[in-house]
């Protein structure tokens, strides 16, 4: 034993701890750091060593360094210590997303115990009650959970990493000690920030005397995305819905709107201006257009009041935009008649009217097909022969793709003993 802070030592007599670098940061942990680390919180050698053997080293490393306290308490035991209900704590675990715990079940540790405290004295308060607790807690879990999943997703040692080799379980898990506070305090500040837009966005809005609860509402819809998920591998078509993604949140963000989520091959937005809204749904459209390795959207929008809970919208509004994309031809977008109306005046865009359309549980409704009033104007066979040239290159990037991959597995095999 000694007085001098750090870790144990290694085989050679050296410090193994945590080594500081000039920044002030934390270097990566190498294969012994990681074991000994691994074995300070109660695993032995032998699951370790199987973990690396089977290539799964950094979700036991991220499995145990996030969650390190024991799990000793049970539904009971974390009400007596809290003074909260067992009913509500149930409910509270089902709202943030996870199984509903059973009595007897000891899966609590004191950290949860700590939190579930804090709760019940704010509760206590009155500052906050029971319904606003729980609302909370889903959006948290809902959140996080996607955080989570994304994270977990992001370590497949298979795939290649940005330099072009393949992500080594251990380099993952050796810096996962450095990683995991790293991502609490990107969540922390990215939380802030949010909280700040959106209180600067209400102020404004209450400001200019504007309906708090006015939004455009659009959906953009993946054309062809059931027959491609036939057609290629699960990682080629995560790949199509990575760049989806990317795209989709890139644009609205960068042009003044909000995804309000992702469903599957549809991405929802909203935004408060209806110029806004149509640079938006014009963008989306040119851009996934113009994209080698995506079909093209349609999108659908509608404007008026909307309900909004828990970061997602309702109301008659969300259901008329949500009817109308699925009218809407590829590389098209088509808005009701309150867009056109509040646009009517903007030289920057032209309508073309396709008259009243019978949208499922809501009747008919006037629609204009919205484009860009310079956008010229491509005949048929103009845009078949853009579509072919997209799909070829499309094609050859699948495939040189799939030559990727063949030639990192060689190289694989190759290192195999």
């Amino acid at each position: 034993m000694t007085d001098e802070p750090g870790g144990p030592e290694g085989p050679d007599g050296a410090d193994s701890s945590e080594e500081e670098l000039p920044s002030g940061e934390v270097s990566p942990l190498d294969a012994t750091e990681m074991s000994l680390l691994l074995r300070s919180i109660g695993l032995d050698q032998a699951e370790i060593d199987d973990a690396r053997a089977h290539r799964h080293l950094e979700l036991l490393a991220i499995e145990h360094l996030v969650l390190p306290e024991p799990a000793e308490h049970d539904l009971a035991e974390l009400s007596e210590a809290t003074g909260l209900a067992p009913a509500l704590i149930a409910q509270l675990w089902r709202s943030l997303g996870f199984v509903e715990p059973r009595p007897g079940d000891r899966i609590f540790t004191d950290v949860d115990i700590d939190m579930l405290r804090t709760i019940g004295q704010l509760i206590d308060t009155g500052a906050i009650d029971d319904q606003l607790t729980i609302q909370m807690a889903r959006v948290i879990g809902s959140s996080l959970s996607r955080v989570a999943s994304a994270l977990i997703d992001a370590v497949d040692p298979s795939e290649p990493s940005p330099s072009g080799r393949g992500r080594g379980g251990d380099d993952f898990a050796a810096i996962s000690p450095v990683l995991l506070p790293t991502l609490l305090q990107v969540m922390d500040f990215v939380w802030r920030r949010h909280v700040q837009v959106e209180a600067r966005a209400r102020i404004s809005r209450e400001s200019a005397g504007a309906d708090p609860d006015h939004r455009v509402v659009g959906f953009a819809d993946l054309v062809g995305f059931t027959a491609l998920s036939q057609q290629v591998t699960a990682h080629e078509l995560a790949s199509v819905v990575d760049r989806f993604e990317a795209i989709a949140y890139e644009t609205v963000s960068r042009l003044g709107g909000r995804v309000v989520k992702m469903i599957g091959d549809e991405v929802m937005f909203s935004v408060i201006d209806e110029r806004a809204a149509a640079e938006i749904a014009l963008t989306l459209s040119e851009t996934y257009r113009d994209d080698d390795e995506l079909s093209d959207v349609r999108v659908g929008m509608a404007a008026g009041p909307v309900l909004q809970r828990e970061a997602d919208l309702f109301g008659p509004v969300v259901n008329r935009a949500s009817r109308i994309v699925n009218i809407a031809f590829p590389g098209t977008v088509v808005a009701s008649g309150e867009i056109r109306d509040a646009l009517a005046d903007d030289a920057a865009f032209s309508w073309k009217p396709i008259g009243q359309r019978n949208l499922k549980d809501i009747g008919k409704v006037p629609l204009f097909v919205l484009k860009r009033d310079a956008e010229p104007t491509r005949d048929r066979s103009s845009r078949e022969e853009a579509q072919a040239r997209r799909s070829e290159r499309r094609e050859l990037r699948i495939a040189e793709i799939a030559a990727r991959r063949k030639d990192r597995r060689g190289h694989d095999e190759a290192e195999l003993p």
